[in-house]
């Protein structure tokens, strides 16, 4: 046997999941307490902004409290210039132009390994720019500011950042802890409908294979889920986040080495039924009716009853959310059904070996290699728009 040298370390990891409310007036002090309480090499530490123009055109005043907030704070941050606008939606996710914009203007203002990226905005486009930062001087801190229902709850308090190449979703990305997340839910109140129900999708997602009680919660309150009724939304928003930071906390693998995609539940037609909608699907919508279609296949082999697939199904409708769409039964040249493809692809994104997370029973889960394609397809063909 060949000598060898073994490079053996570990890094821990560690970052708080906030909540404000007003975050930059001044009335609240969770991001000041947030700063004072950490430990930083530089003090006041440079700051640079990006902004949603999505959120900035709801909030056309977040930019000068930003300002006069850092200008308040000047012994803890030094604001680099003006907030950055940039384009936010999926738009921001086609290609590297943002992230490339964030690294570009970073060094422009001449930030350091020791300087923080703020990001202000929805999921897509804290994926676009927590990409930049973590290759910008091989990544520096990035502190997220979730904006939308489903930032809040899902994509923002995660460890992923990334962009879709080649039409492949996320094709190019990184596994870049945050510095922090802080949630402000008075920010949801100028989505529109839809953006205010994407959130409400990805919670389901995670109590049905984790958190029965939370699944019965949802069920019952879908109408002031629906209703925008903003301390209902607040306390979903808190739950499902806890739920996502426990997986990913305690689920042994949070850079996804391994093959298993718990919070994928979902997720393997979602992805495809967006790229085939050219993203007119949003993403918690997609996700929505990619639930219905694994509780219905969940149920066609056993692994939950007719009725508790219903129960989900209702709950979902009676919170807005749909749970089909006719793209389910668009047939590609050689009169397969297309969206099977996303079956493929997700089983070559996990290198040829299929992993899926289905329920069984509701509350819990079970990791299955394989899908019977006969049963999709009469799902699929049965699934009325």
């Amino acid at each position: 046997m060949s000598e060898q040298i073994v490079n053996h370390f570990a890094i821990p990891y560690q970052y708080p999941v906030c909540w404000g409310k007003q975050i930059f007036t001044g009335a609240d002090s969770t991001l000041e307490a947030f700063l004072r309480e950490s430990c930083f090499a530089l003090r006041p530490v440079p700051v640079l902004v990006f902004l949603d123009e999505g959120f900035a055109a709801a909030w056309p005043e977040v930019a000068s409290d930003i300002v006069r907030w850092c200008h308040a704070h000047a012994d803890l941050v030094s604001l680099r210039g003006e907030p950055q606008l940039l384009p936010g939606g999926e738009i921001c996710k086609r290609g590297l132009g943002v992230p490339q914009k964030v690294m570009v203007t970073a060094q422009k203002v001449h930030l350091c390994r020791q300087s923080q990226i703020w990001a202000i905005g929805g999921g897509a486009f804290l994926d676009a720019v927590g990409l930049g930062a973590a290759l910008f001087h091989r990544g520096i801190a990035l502190l997220r500011f979730p904006t939308t229902s489903l930032a809040q709850c899902d994509s923002g308090v995660g460890v992923k950042n990334g962009c879709n190449l080649g039409g492949v979703k996320n094709l190019a990305g990184v596994f870049a802890p945050p510095l922090g997340v802080i949630n402000d839910p008075v920010f949801l109140t100028t989505l529109s409908q839809r953006d205010w129900l994407c959130g409400i999708a990805e919670a389901f997602k995670v109590a049905i294979i984790e958190d029965l009680p939370f699944l019965h919660w949802l069920a019952k309150h879908a109408r002031p889920l629906q209703g925008r009724h903003l301390s209902v939304m607040a306390y979903m928003l808190k739950r499902c986040a806890a739920l996502h930071v426990q997986h990913i906390q305690n689920g042994g693998d949070p850079f996804e080495f391994g093959s298993a995609r718990p919070l994928d539940f979902g997720h393997w037609s979602a992805h495809k039924l967006e790229s085939m909608s050219r993203f007119a699907l949003k993403h918690g919508e997609a996700v929505s009716i990619g639930i219905a279609i694994d509780l219905k296949y969940a149920a066609a082999v056993g692994l939950i009853s007719n009725a508790d697939a219903e129960f989900c199904l209702h709950a979902l409708q009676n919170c807005g959310l749909p749970t089909a769409d006719p793209l389910l039964q668009k047939k590609n040249r050689q009169g397969r059904l297309k969206l099977l493809e996303g079956l493929d692809e997700f089983r070559e994104h996990l290198g040829g070996t299929l992993h899926l997370t289905l329920p069984a029973p509701l509350g819990k889960k079970i990791e299955v290699s394989e899908m019977k394609v006969e049963i999709l397809e009469h799902i699929l063909s049965c699934t009325s728009s």
